[in-house]
Order: C-alpha cells, then sequence, then structure tokens
C-alpha cells in the first residue's frame, strides 16, 4: 500500500483527493493535515465522506511515501521549508509553486501533465501539478505544437465553474453574483498563460506566437469549456489533422477526441479531456472540456501518483460520470 498525507486538507481540491483516494485500492491515507481544523472529523468539512472515513484533521506531518499539497497558491515552498521532508517522500503539489518555477533544494520538479511528460514523471521524486484552465487548453493544442504548426495568433475563450476560484468565499464566487450569471476576469493576463507558453514550446513549437486568452466565470460549480481556434493556413486536410490527435493521444486513457459537438456534463465528476475539432472559413476550431476538480486537479495529481509509483495510470479514476 502506499501511504499518503494531505497537507491543507479543508479545501475543494483536497476533497476531491480524498474521495478518490478513499476508493484507491493501493492506497492508505495516513494524515489529512490543517491547521485551522485540528481535531475535527473530516467527515464534518467534507459532509459527502460521512459513514465513509474516520480520519481525523491533524497538524502532526508524518513521513508518507507521497505528500500532496493542496495548499494555496503560493504555500508550498514555505510548508515544505517549515517540514523535514525526506528524499524518500515523493510530492505531488496542486497548487502553482513549481509549475514554472521547478528548482527546490534537492528536488527538481516534473511538469504533470501526464499526455506530454509520462515518462519523465514516472522516474520522478516531485511533480508540479498543471493548473486547471492550463490542463484543457494545453490538450487542445498540444498535437499541434508537437508538429510546430501553431504559427497564426490563437484565441481563447474558456469558462470556468465556480469551485475554480478555490473554497474562499468572495464577492464573485457568491451565489447571488453567479447565479444566472457570467463575467470575464483577468483578460490576456492569466497566471496560467506561463505554464501553457512553456508546455507548447517544449512540445515543439519552437516559435510560439501570441496566445490571447480570456477566462470567464461561469454560474456552474464544475468544468471547464474551453473554445480555442487559429488560422489554418497549413496543407493538411481535416481528417488528416484529426488523425495527428488521435495517434497523439492514443497511449493516453483519458483523451478522446469526439466526432460529435461536446458539451461539459459529458466529463464532469471524471478524469476524462474529450476535444472535437472542425474547420470555419480559414480556422481550426477545438473544443476541449475537463472537469476541474477531477482531470484539471485532484484526479490528475492521482493519475501522476500512479505513474510514479509504477500503477497503471487508470487505477482509481474509472469514475462514473453523469450527463444529466
Amino acid at each position: 500500500m502506499i501511504n499518503v498525507s494531505i497537507a491543507g486538507g479543508t479545501g475543494y481540491t483536497a476533497g476531491e483527493l480524498l474521495r478518490i483516494l478513499l476508493r484507491h485500492p493501493e492506497v492508505n491515507i495516513e494524515t489529512v493535515i490543517s491547521t485551522t481544523s485540528v481535531g475535527m472529523p473530516v467527515a464534518e468539512m467534507h459532509r459527502d465522506l460521512l459513514g465513509e472515513t474516520d480520519l481525523v484533521f491533524s497538524d502532526t506531518f508524518r513521513q508518507p511515501d507521497v505528500l500532496f499539497l493542496c495548499l494555496g497558491h503560493g504555500l508550498s515552498r514555505a510548508f515544505l521549508n517549515d517540514n523535514d521532508i525526506p528524499p524518500s517522500c515523493k510530492i505531488i503539489d496542486l497548487g502553482n509553486d513549481f509549475r514554472n518555477n521547478p528548482v527546490f533544494n534537492d528536488r527538481n520538479f516534473v511538469f504533470g501533465l501526464c499526455e506530454q511528460n509520462r515518462e519523465q514523471i514516472r522516474t520522478a521524486d516531485s511533480v508540479a501539478n498543471p493548473g486547471c484552465f492550463a490542463t484543457t487548453i494545453m490538450l487542445a493544442l498540444l498535437p499541434l505544437a508537437s508538429r510546430n504548426l501553431l504559427t497564426n495568433e490563437i484565441h481563447i475563450h474558456a469558462i470556468t465553474g465556480s469551485t475554480g476560484a478555490g473554497k474562499r468565499p468572495a464577492d464573485t464566487t457568491h451565489f447571488s453574483y453567479r447565479d444566472n450569471n457570467i463575467s470575464v476576469y483577468k483578460p490576456f493576463t492569466h497566471q496560467h498563460l506561463e505554464e501553457i507558453a512553456n508546455t507548447l514550446t517544449s512540445a515543439g513549437n519552437s516559435d510560439l506566437p501570441q496566445i490571447n486568452f480570456v477566462p470567464m466565470r461561469g454560474d456552474f460549480t464544475r468544468g471547464i469549456f474551453a473554445s480555442v481556434y487559429t488560422r489554418w493556413d497549413k496543407n493538411m486536410s481535416e481528417s488528416a489533422v484529426i488523425d495527428l490527435y488521435e495517434e497523439y493521444y492514443r497511449s493516453s486513457p483519458f483523451v478522446f477526441v469526439s466526432k460529435q459537438p461536446i458539451s461539459l456534463k459529458e466529463v464532469v465528476n471524471t478524469n476524462k479531456g474529450l476535444l472535437h475539432i472542425e474547420f470555419h472559413n480559414g480556422y481550426i476550431h477545438i473544443t476541449s472540456i475537463t472537469d476541474n476538480l477531477v482531470k484539471g486537479a485532484s484526479g490528475q495529481a492521482v493519475q501522476n501518483m500512479n505513474l510514479m509509483f509504477g500503477l497503471d495510470e487508470t487505477t482509481g479514476l474509472k469514475l462514473k460520470g453523469s450527463a444529466f
């Protein structure tokens, strides 16, 4: 059994991680760390786990086989500085501390996008889990980047559910604001842009064009729906492009190219990424969808753990979707 500790155990990503790991056949959860909820049963915070676990929040750090960091952005480095983590303990960080700055002491965090870095993840001792918007957008563009086919400006409109903003309440996550409402935030400046650009460049697109990313807040709780398009002036037929995508993701158990248009509910509560490709008036248009808490966060973290410990990467992740 893989002994697991989770730091930052009260938030949405930790709750989703607990739901997955409690059903993982190769995992034993040792500790769930929260300095604000010490002594509280985990199921009192994550109410859907009532009757499924007797775990209690702790502030004591043990020495597990793998440590998941579900802390707020910018807090993972502080946690690792304040705690003595042995080299034998693997680390998976769900925050943004190491995505673009991977070196920490003697550790080098591998960027945890399984569809690009599967082999590096297998031998890594530390992994930086990608962001949710970044995952959804990178899945849409990686096959083209791998052939250096992204040469014209890229335009992205992507809408995310309210859980993407985290558990801490704010004006724009309040029900009265979100319900029956859509709004733009951080246009052209979103923090995930850097990891998207770094990943597409490292995939083989040496001279990456301008990426214009407009994120939006949706009036739903889970999921990301990304509409991605760029001018297409390559001498490749639509069928050849779809063949490229299908071949690129042939060994990826969770990413699929749909011949039919896709909708968000098809991935909610799953670790899937679905893609749909069309051509219109000289443009290629790619629709990409994920669940921001699963493939965009905790599910991908477990997929990374499976690879790091030599398991089938689908272990514990064959989750039931909810299409209606």
